[in-house]
């Protein structure tokens, strides 16, 4: 008896899934709107089965329209994409059933209760989880019978999310998963996602919080201008800086940048930057600079206002490569 393409596809999935070691791919990945408008230039990125890898970057990189590629609701202008091996060329109906989507902002029917949206998203696919199993991971089984609009904005938030497990994905797509909640909901939808990845899912997140970044992913690329402009772990990332500290300070009478010669020449010293009304200081060996930024202080008979060290981050990483904050988005 012959088989259908369908069924065929779906017979070597199993397969197809154990001998993966990339989950999505993308080579020399190009948009252009109008003829004009290039959003994303020549893009690479290749991530791993099992990974949770995370896409940085300043409103309008590119970043959101790279995602909408990916996920196959956007055709580029150029380029090829691959999701564990195959395009959105062909098996479209059946590549659907391995993406959890949740986008920044997911519009659900607020005539809906919460278990009504959920069950009707699962009916979207052949193999969904139980709802009420999904309700309890994100805590909504309390509000099961509430409508959407009676909602939080952290609750409708914690939905967005459950609809795109609910359909038991391969890859999860977290598109400012937390914004809207509160710090404890916050590292429980953490929880959530490490639980999903330990399980074998392969996870993209987007996110204006540098510390979720730090702690959730395994590597993450930084766009700009449609081009990935660095590309690592937090930790090889942070390495890059030359220095494994951050020393900031300010000193009154010294606003115009003209002693910034002077902070270069500190011991110890990799990189200097004004931030934010600050001087902030790279450095390797703090308990060298301080010292010997102190003696250049009084010599140049200023006086200090303000000093804090600590360790470098991945927000420090941003902005030497961006010259923006990512918040300040």
């Amino acid at each position: 008896m012959a088989i259908s393409v369908s069924e065929s596809f779906a017979v070597n999935l199993v397969a197809v899934f154990d001998s993966m070691t990339v989950a999505i791919q993308c080579r020399d990945l190009r948009k252009t709107y109008d003829g004009k408008v290039e959003a994303v230039r020549g893009l690479n990125l290749e991530i791993q089965v099992g990974e949770c890898f995370g896409l940085l970057g300043p409103n309008g990189a590119g970043k959101t329209t790279t995602i909408e590629i990916l996920e196959g609701l956007l055709q580029p202008t150029s380029g090829q994409v691959s999701i564990f091996g195959h395009s959105w060329n062909e098996n479209e109906r059946e590549m659907r059933e391995w993406l959890g989507i949740s986008l920044q902002e997911t519009r659900l029917s607020e005539k809906l209760t919460v278990r009504e949206t959920i069950d009707l998203f699962a009916s979207f696919y052949r193999e969904p989880r139980p709802t009420d199993e999904v309700m309890e991971q994100l805590e909504l089984t309390e509000k099961a019978d509430s409508w959407v609009g009676k909602l939080s904005g952290g609750q409708r938030q914690r939905l967005a999310v459950a609809t795109a497990l609910v359909c038991n994905p391969k890859i999860l797509f977290l598109d400012e998963p937390t914004t809207g909640l509160d710090p404890q909901s916050r590292r429980q939808l953490w929880d959530i996602i490490r639980a999903f990845q330990k399980n074998g899912g392969t996870v993209l997140l987007t996110t204006h919080y540098m510390d979720e970044a730090e702690r959730l992913c395994d590597r993450l690329a930084i766009v700009d201008h449609g081009q990935i402009i660095a590309e690592g772990s937090p930790a090889d990332l942070i390495n890059r800086l030359g220095g494994h500290h951050v020393v900031e300070f300010s000193v009154s009478g010294n606003h115009d940048g003209a002693a910034l010669p002077a902070w270069r020449a500190l011991p110890s010293v990799e990189s200097v930057r004004e931030d934010e009304g600050l001087i902030a200081l790279n450095v390797k060996q703090p308990h060298l600079t301080i010292p010997a930024l102190l003696e250049t202080i009084d010599k140049q008979g200023g006086e200090l206002q303000h000093l804090t060290t600590r360790q470098a981050s991945l927000e420090d990483v941003f902005v030497r490569l961006t010259g923006r904050h990512l918040r300040e988005e």
